[in-house]
């Protein structure tokens, strides 16, 4: 996962440090919500709240519960219980082969938002079925993302811009200037745009993708129908927060154009661009 921080300060020792603070704030976090991380957090939480309800971190409940409110939203088009199907998927761009139905159909038995329950009051987490597996790739660096600009707000240093692998956390803009200049490249009429204290995320297939028989698939899953997406479609959503921005643009690319006038019903103050590829 690349990450990349760009600051503006007076003082270069104490923007160093400021940047090494922010680096092991996304350390820290990663250590929690990483699934291929066997000691995470995420994954202990996997192995060890079936039986009973576990206790999480602050920051795990956070991520989970607006992950929840996302798929409610989505009707399950938004899933983090998507973890068998992730691990199916992954292994079929690996030999470049589709799963077969009989595997589709076992990971399928093991994957649904509603065999996830969260207790507000205890910050406890239950699952209801062995085999669940959690992959929060669709909502979690938007969170690391604006986590790691709050570490460098706290610490002095608004004037700050983090990137980690498709998601941006914008802080406070440059000296003399109102915005940072950022590229949307689903925005065609106008993809420069000045921008402060927001998150973009951008959701598509243009580097992660398997051809196979004629036919391109996404990385990112349908949770309905556990195949990676055909619709080549990308998707920008620039939000007030890292979760709804990184969340909603899967989302969305999921759902699909016609989605998004709810969408912006439903989550003020969004900014969504949707390009659909005609190649």
């Amino acid at each position: 996962m690349q990450v990349r921080i760009v600051l503006f300060s007076e003082d270069e020792a104490k923007a160093i440090t400021d940047a090494r603070q922010a680096f092991a704030e996304i350390d820290r976090l990663d250590a929690i919500f990483s699934d291929y991380r066997v000691d995470s957090e995420l994954n202990i939480l996997v192995r060890q709240a079936v039986d009973s309800a576990l206790v999480v971190s602050p920051e795990l409940f956070s991520v989970l519960t607006r992950a929840q409110e996302m798929a409610a939203w989505s009707d399950g088009a938004f899933d983090v219980t998507v973890g068998p199907l992730s691990q199916l998927w992954r292994k079929a761009r690996r030999l470049q082969t589709l799963p077969t139905a009989d595997e589709l159909g076992q990971a399928k038995q093991n994957t649904g938002w509603r065999l996830m329950r969260l207790f507000p009051a205890s910050g406890k987490v239950l699952l209801l079925r062995h085999g669940l597996q959690l992959d929060l790739g669709g909502i979690a660096k938007g969170f690391i993302a604006e986590a790691a600009l709050n570490e460098l707000r706290k610490a002095g240093c608004p004037r700050a811009m983090v990137e980690i692998g498709g998601e941006v956390a914008i802080g406070a803009p440059p000296p003399s200037t109102n915005g940072w200049l950022v590229h949307l490249p689903n925005d065609s009429q106008k993809p420069l745009h000045l921008l402060r204290d927001v998150t973009v995320s951008t959701s598509g297939d243009t580097e992660q993708f398997m051809e196979l028989n004629g036919v391109r698939y996404s990385h990112i899953l349908d949770p309905r129908t556990g195949l990676g997406l055909t619709s080549r479609v990308s998707v920008t959503v620039i939000a007030s927060d890292g979760a709804l921005s990184d969340a909603l643009s899967t989302t969305l690319s999921v759902l699909g154009e016609q989605a998004i006038p709810i969408a912006r019903k439903r989550f003020k103050g969004i900014t969504v661009f949707f390009r659909k590829a005609t190649g």
